[in-house]
C-alpha cells in the first residue's frame, strides 16, 4: 500500500465513520500556538486521547459493562487516526528528503 492510498482509506474510513468531521477536527490547535508544532502535538494529543478511550472500552467490555459496537467504534476511531498521523509522518519525510537532494 502507497502513502497516497494508505491517506485516502483513512479519510474514506473516516467518512464512514463520521460524516461530518474532517481533518480539521483531528487538529485543532490550541490557545494562540496556531503553528505547524502546535497542530502536531494537539494530533498526537487526540491520538493518545482515542487510545485511552478504547482501551476503557474494552476494559467496561470485558468487565461486561460495556457493548461490542461502542468498542470496535472506538478502536476504529483510533486506526483511522494513527492511519491519518502515519501518512501525514511519511508524507514530511518524503519532502525532507527531496530538500536534502536539491543542490546548493
Amino acid at each position: 500500500m502507497t502513502v497516497p492510498s494508505a491517506a485516502a482509506n483513512a479519510y474514506a474510513a473516516l467518512q464512514r465513520i463520521a460524516p461530518n468531521a474532517g481533518v480539521q477536527d483531528l487538529v485543532k490547535p490550541k490557545g494562540e500556538n496556531t503553528g505547524f508544532g502546535a497542530m502536531l502535538e494537539s494530533a498526537m494529543e487526540k491520538i493518545v486521547q482515542q487510545g485511552h478511550t478504547a482501551d476503557m472500552k474494552a476494559q467496561q467490555l470485558a468487565a461486561g459493562k460495556g457493548d461490542l459496537i461502542d468498542v470496535v467504534t472506538a478502536v476504529a476511531d483510533s486506526e483511522v487516526t494513527v492511519q491519518t498521523l502515519v501518512s501525514v509522518r511519511d508524507k514530511m519525510i518524503s519532502a525532507y528528503e527531496e530538500i536534502m537532494r536539491m543542490p546548493i
